[in-house]
């Protein structure tokens, strides 16, 4: 099951990525808070689906691919560049560099932040363990974020992600004990999809 701790790993990931491609400071920040609001939206999907340990079926998976809009919705409260940031993360984070996410936008065509976002969600998906699948090495999750280049995510994105990633020798040290918490580094069998 995903937890509090996830959300707030990708968080700290998204604002230190964002450091790294050269993001001021302040809007890294921002970026923190918004993202710590990704998937907000979950709150509204039943929890036998978002911790069903089979397939989810082409039904179940339209519901639960709802929480970006559901999520954008619960953000409408939200003023000013911050809310307009959290709602976009809300909504869009699901989107890939080949326009074959969620809603079908190239990632390009959304404000930089959003592929930030999304990296980091997908790295922290993969090296946490969920119902269905078992959490992964980070240097696996680093493997598939890499083949993902041009595909999934931005290919410079991927090279900053990564060389920035591998820079530390201890990745829960570059982005807080939240991944401790989360990356109960079990074996590799039952790896399944991270959505």
């Amino acid at each position: 099951m995903k937890n509090f701790s996830e959300d707030a790993a990708v968080a700290r990931l998204a604002e230190i990525v964002a450091l790294e491609c050269g993001v001021h400071p302040a809007t890294a920040r921002q970026i923190r808070t918004a993202a710590a609001l990704h998937d907000i939206g979950k709150q509204k999907i039943p929890g036998n689906l978002l911790n069903k340990s089979g397939k989810l079926t082409g039904r179940e998976f339209e519901i639960v691919k709802s929480h970006t809009r559901l999520g954008a919705g619960m953000l409408a409260s939200i003023q000013g560049n911050l809310g307009e940031m959290a709602r976009t993360i809300a909504l869009y984070h699901h989107e890939r560099y080949d326009g074959k996410g969620y809603w079908g936008i190239r990632t390009c065509e959304l404000p930089c932040y959003v592929p930030v976002v999304a990296i980091s969600v997908v790295f922290v998906a993969l090296i946490s363990k969920r119902p269905y699948k078992s959490a992964w090495p980070p240097e696996e999750a680093l493997d598939y974020i890499q083949n993902q280049a041009g595909l999934q995510f931005n290919p410079v994105l991927v090279g900053t992600f990564i060389s920035l990633v591998r820079s530390d020798n201890s990745i829960s040290a570059r982005f807080g004990k939240e991944c401790d918490v989360i990356a109960g580094r079990d074996s590799a069998k039952n790896r399944g999809s991270i959505y």
